[in-house]
């Protein structure tokens, strides 16, 4: 059974960071895309940040510069750095691996940006 997992999250003051991690069981993550993508409250579900199977990475425009999604094959996990936050960036952020067939999702991690 495929599994994601992601941990991290937390209370944060603005101009400070976060690394959240993203492992995943039952797949590898070298030959699948991963993603991450945030929901803040009564909004709908947003990509944040891409990396492909061959190690490409794309971003929403509003993290340019401040967020960073990498991996680590060896432990079989992604990471999301994120710098500079901001008040708004508040939302429960969610890993995504996506295979050929399916897409499978992580639980969520809080990130609460406030001072």
């Amino acid at each position: 059974q495929v599994q994601v997992v992601e941990s991290g999250g937390g209370l944060v003051q603005p101009g400070g960071s976060l690394r959240l991690p993203c492992a995943a069981s039952g797949s590898m993550i070298s030959r699948n895309a991963m993603a991450w993508y945030c929901q803040a409250q009564v909004k709908q579900r947003e990509l944040v940040a891409v990396i492909t199977s061959g190690g490409s990475t794309s971003y929403v425009d509003s993290v340019k510069g401040r967020f960073t999604i990498s991996r680590d094959n060896g432990k079989n996990t992604v990471y999301l750095q994120m710098n500079s936050l901001k008040p708004e960036d508040t939302a429960v952020y969610y890993c995504k691996l996506g295979t050929w067939d399916k897409d499978y999702w992580g639980q969520g991690t809080q990130v609460t940006v406030s001072s």
